[in-house]
């Protein structure tokens, strides 16, 4: 799983807010000039991130990315309204000639019409998702935590 290394911004409850930047991994990514998960080409970002093992505020630490779950917001993002607007002229090729439309007229109206839907399904399902953990980037190291604080 991709891990990046990041600043601990501000905790609460059981998740963190980490700045992170571009890293070596990046570098050999096929995706590296079209990516914005990181706010675009040498820029930092803030990632909201789970933090299980209790990071505080200052700490250096190592962020995981799910894989599995990178994956499956992409196909729902690319490839779900895609196959949308495919079906959708794929069902207008077949009613074209029983309404006695022109040949591409009604593929393309169905085909556009499926993906129009299929957008709002993509946030909703994606809304939903990003809210569960499993979804989430999660501090997995502190590699450098801050003094402890003294107590007077």
């Amino acid at each position: 799983m991709p891990t990046e290394d990041g600043l601990v911004l501000s905790v609460n409850q059981n998740n963190a807010w980490v700045r992170t930047s571009r890293s070596a991994c990046c570098e050999h990514c096929q995706s590296q000039h079209t990516c914005h998960t990181l706010g675009g080409p040498g820029n930092e970002t803030t990632v909201e991130a789970i933090n299980t093992i209790g990071a505080r505020q200052g700490d250096q630490v190592v962020v995981e990315f799910s894989t599995a779950s990178l994956m499956k917001g992409t196909f729902l993002i690319y490839m779900f309204p895609i196959l949308c607007l495919l079906l959708g002229a794929a069902v207008g090729v077949r009613l074209t000639p029983i309404f006695g439309l022109e040949e591409s007229a009604l593929p393309a109206l169905m085909g556009f019409g499926a993906f129009i839907l299929s957008l709002p399904v993509v946030i909703l399902v994606g809304n939903r998702l990003g809210r569960k953990d499993a979804y989430k980037p999660r501090i997995i190291r502190i590699k450098k935590p801050l003094p402890p604080e003294d107590e007077a």
